[in-house]
């Protein structure tokens, strides 16, 4: 096998077979990476991606100048991947449904700007919709999507089909990151998501990047009794 030929996945999912078939148990320390490579016949990088990935999901503990263990603990951690809204909807029984509320290309908010690590500002796509669930706001979506990674979403018919399911199938993405807040409803909120002004909502903020160019950031406000759920 040539040199790099491996994905980090399989290198990965070797590395964890090593572990669970006890070769190397809790506490052992692995390899060197460039022994790893070696012995893999891969390229460096593709032993420290394995490797990182392995540490986030807590089986391993990577320290600058202790090298890499197998951790005496392993952590259980939870996993959670973008979840399209239709889904959601059809899989409790309900029937989805879909709104566009507004559609404007104009410069991102400096909120915006920070959550996706924007040097300088750039005209963005702005969607706001409400998606439906048995013809009930389900969860009102404020999103924002980079034109100049994403430039197709500027022919998209964003009034029979949401960006949510569109980015998902289009722009592919490398990494995310999530967030989860409470907020009150303001009065535009309350009125869109049909709940009294001050009621207490959930909010999911997330953004997304493939490699370092940014896709899209949007925070999605859940109409009550919302539920995610989630299994590891």
């Amino acid at each position: 096998m040539q040199q790099g030929r491996q994905t980090w996945k399989a290198v990965r999912e070797r590395i964890h077979d090593w572990i669970l078939s006890g070769r190397y148990g809790p506490g052992d320390k692995l390899p060197k990476d460039s022994e790893l490579a070696l012995q893999m016949d891969c390229a460096r990088s593709t032993i420290q991606r394995a490797m990182q990935d392995l540490s986030d999901s807590g089986i391993i503990e990577r320290r600058r100048k202790g090298g890499t263990h197998v951790r005496k603990n392993p952590l259980v951690r939870a996993t959670l991947d973008i979840p399209v809204t239709r889904h959601e909807i059809e899989g409790r029984g309900g029937q989805y449904g879909y709104q566009l509320i507004e559609k404007v290309q104009r410069p991102p908010t400096r909120a915006v700007q920070a959550a996706l690590g924007m040097a300088e500002p750039q005209d963005m796509l702005q969607i706001v919709c409400l998606h439906l669930s048995d013809g009930r706001p389900y969860t009102l979506e404020n999103r924002w999507v980079s034109i100049e990674t994403v430039p197709d979403i500027l022919q998209v018919d964003l009034t029979r089909e949401n960006a949510n399911e569109w980015l998902l199938k289009n722009a592919p993405y490398t990494r995310f990151e999530l967030k989860f807040y409470a907020l009150n409803a303001d009065e535009k909120t309350a009125e869109l998501l049909s709940v009294q002004p001050g009621s207490a909502l959930l909010a999911i903020e997330r953004a997304t990047w493939v490699d370092e160019a940014a896709i899209t950031t949007v925070t999605a406000i859940t109409a009550p009794g919302y539920q995610l759920l989630s299994r590891s």
